[in-house]
């Protein structure tokens, strides 16, 4: 049977699967019957407002009735006056909101298109529009439709609209001709787009399999992907089994390859241990190796202290006595280069930092306070009296420059660095943090090594502690105050592999509950009902501000994605516009909305937010094709088409949850994230809890992550070089 043909306009979406782009949408028809029809099927990149072509067949599903399943589409410029005014105004073109596409649709009629591309400065005609508007109209035009050509040449190959604009500014009016000439280079100058799509896209464009680009840009890209789990290197010869298995090549290939790319300087490899590295990040961990070892081989530079004296002084301000191992912390932090403080909740690693501040206050130190997330900072400032900031921020990037202004060059001005929660540093912001610190001033490292390692490569504190380059303090006598808190007892039980204590407190206050419930299903509406009604009843606590959901995977009914969706549905429901603002926006089938939590994907120094920062939507702007988003009190201003690097986060990974510490934290735990299941995953998500903690599933699916005490090993070669085993 023959495929058949329909053309209308795209009114809504009901369902897009970022992934794959299977799209649920509803088309109102040019001709027949006038009820608008459901259409499916892969379409990507298409706009509300858009007048599409379909071919395909007419299906009929048997829960949504008859739909439209599309085998290929075409997108026509709208050619009524509904259609123009729903695509102009659908925030595609940046300048025109739903208000002036009205305006403007009415004054110039079905010849607005036409008076946009060749006569712009008519639009001057229109009331309100100046010359500014005007111009900033054609500019966004001329690059909607560029972005849109380049839709056209790479629809087939998965390319999101978000991603076709960012090809566009990074290649303007080359972009066609470069992905032609060399598609692999998307995979490395282009966020969001990986080497599988930029493979797909040379395979239609008929580059051999065994061509050299593709071959580099496969080494590049699994030494990329590896670092995503944690290795800084990689061996060799697993390097390039893997690489040629991957890409259905011959190992000699992937080995000549790898030796060119160390010519081209793009990668390194170590050869006394073999290790393959990418060259940013060798340089990271080789300077940051001879940057701590030259830190510790300075004298002390601190102003002379009595020690005795010291402590005896602080301890009378502060009213509360330390334990014989937290004054030894204190004493190791005002007389060594660099001193680690480790430990788990409750144990008073707070106490140890905020007596030093004061100690060195005292004596008018100059010290600096930093954290590598903003809930972290603020957390530090606050227990501390002291300003405190992100490290990003305190290290200042400079756009212009694309580095830090804080360098070897020009260190910070400092006596005392303290940094906390140093499991999350990573190779690469351990190197430029240390390249900051002048050889004359002392580091303290606050962090909890048992928690999960940094979500980059490297595990740098646990590397610094084994190596035994600094005096270490590590604390495990949890405070009498701490002790009457069950997530403390119960994260310290789960860090010794023992099952946590259920049991209800007396007085009913206690701050850890675990809610047996088998099925996924029960467990995502269980958690829906946590967080929207019963939580917020009995403890007060704000369903966006104050309450996370922590979860093991992204995938599945009780994963990241889903609960996402459906707590967006539950806390943040849609609503009509206020104040004559838009308040949601529909985005290649994706929903946001004024008031949803949302997460950064990426480090963006140029907005001077980073990877796991979590904001809330303030305002949505389709007429300038902008959306303000609040980080830590900062209003950061993002293009729509920037949004492939924010997600909604009323949900998140555990993974990404480190270093924040959350009112109220759920944790959804299935046998069916069993992959996932290990002790140090559990232990970061209850330690994120502050006042409450509340799990939701299977008693035998904790049992196995409290088990498997095994972390997977991560390659690199920082403990060598800081030991000296590494020549």
């Amino acid at each position: 049977m023959e495929n058949e043909w329909i053309q209308g306009t795209l009114e809504k979406f009901i369902y897009n699967n970022e992934e794959s782009h299977y799209t649920v949408a509803m088309l109102a028809p040019e001709s027949g019957p006038r009820d608008q029809v459901t259409i499916v099927g892969n379409l990507v990149g298409v706009q509300c407002g858009e007048v599409l072509k379909l071919e395909g067949e007419w299906i009929v599903h048997p829960q949504f009735g008859r739909q439209f399943r599309v085998t290929r589409f075409e997108s026509i410029l709208p050619s009524t006056v509904h259609g123009l005014k729903k695509y102009l105004g659908s925030g595609l073109v940046k300048g025109i909101g739903k208000k002036y596409a009205g305006k403007i649709v009415d004054h110039f009629g079905l010849e607005t298109l036409s008076i946009i591309d060749g006569f712009s400065s008519r639009l001057r005609e229109v009331p309100g529009i100046g010359r500014e508007r005007a111009a900033g109209i054609r500019a966004a035009w001329v690059e909607q439709k560029a972005v849109r050509d380049i839709m056209i040449f790479l629809q087939s190959y998965g390319i999101t609209p978000g991603q076709a604009s960012k090809i566009y500014k990074t290649y303007g009016e080359q972009a066609a001709q470069v992905v032609k000439e060399n598609p692999y280079r998307l995979a490395r100058d282009i966020v969001g787009i990986g080497f599988k799509t930029a493979d797909q896209i040379a395979k239609n464009l008929g580059i051999p399999n065994d061509s050299a680009h593709r071959v580099q840009a496969g080494v590049l890209f699994h030494l990329q992907e590896l670092t995503t789990v944690g290795h800084t290197g990689y061996p060799h010869d697993a390097l390039v089994e893997e690489t040629a298995q991957m890409l259905d090549v011959d190992q000699t290939l992937v080995a000549q390859q790898i030796l060119n790319l160390t010519h081209q300087l793009e990668i390194t490899v170590e050869p006394q241990e073999n290790l393959v590295y990418l060259a940013s990040l060798h340089h990271c961990e080789k300077n940051l190796a001879d940057l701590i070892l030259r830190l510790v081989s300075e004298p002390c530079s601190l102003p002379p202290i009595l020690l005795d004296k010291a402590i005896e002084w602080v301890t009378e301000k502060s009213g509360f006595s330390m334990t014989p191992a937290q004054c030894e912390a204190v004493k190791k932090a005002l007389t060594t280069k660099l001193t680690v403080i480790t430990g788990g909740p409750g144990v008073g690693k707070t106490t140890i930092i905020r007596n030093v501040v004061r100690i060195l206050a005292q004596k008018k130190a100059k010290i600096l306070l930093c954290a590598p997330t903003g809930r972290a900072a603020k957390r530090l400032g606050e227990s501390c009296s002291w300003p405190a900031k992100t490290i990003h921020r305190m290290l200042r990037f400079d756009p212009s420059t694309h580095s830090f202004t804080f360098n070897q060059k020009n260190p910070l001005d400092a006596n005392l660095v303290v940094v906390d929660e140093t499991s999350m540093l990573d190779i690469s912001l351990a190197y430029n943090l240390f390249n900051a610190i002048p050889p004359t001033a002392s580091v303290v490292l606050v962090g909890d090594v048992d928690q999960l390692p940094s979500v980059g490569p490297g595990n740098v504190l646990r590397d610094i502690i084994d190596s035994k380059v600094a005096p270490v303090a590590r604390l495990n006598e949890i405070f009498r105050q701490a002790a009457h808190s069950r997530i403390v007892s119960n994260a310290h039980r789960i860090n010794e592999g023992v099952m946590p204590d259920f049991s209800e407190s007396t007085d009913g206050s206690s701050d850890f509950h675990f809610l047996q419930k088998e099925d996924p299903e029960d467990v995502a509406k269980t958690i829906i009902e946590l967080t929207t009604q019963r939580i917020p009843q009995k403890f007060g606590f704000d369903p966006v501000r104050d309450i996370q959901v922590l979860a093991p995977m992204h995938k599945g009914i009780a994963g990241v994605e889903n609960l996402n969706r459906e707590l967006q549905k539950a806390v943040n429901p849609r609503r009509e516009g206020f104040n004559g603002k838009d308040c949601e926006l529909e985005r290649f089938g994706k929903i946001y909305r004024v008031g949803d939590k949302v997460m950064q994907l990426v480090n963006d120094y140029d907005k001077a937010v980073f990877n796991g920062d979590l904001g809330i939507i303030q305002s949505i702007d389709k007429e300038n094709s902008t959306m303000g988003i609040r980080f830590d009190e900062v209003d950061v201003e993002f293009e729509f088409s920037d949004l492939d690097e924010v997600i909604p986060a009323y949900a998140t990974t555990i993974h990404k949850s480190q270093g924040s510490e959350y009112p109220c934290v759920i944790i959804p735990i299935l046998t069916q994230h069993y992959v996932m299941l290990q002790r140090n995953l559990i232990y970061t998500a209850i330690t994120r809890g502050r006042r409450l903690v509340v799990m939701v599933g299977t008693k035998k699916a904790l049992a196995i992550a409290i088990a498997n005490n095994k972390t997977a090993a991560r390659f690199g070669l920082l403990k060598q070089r800081l030991t000296g085993e590494l020549v």
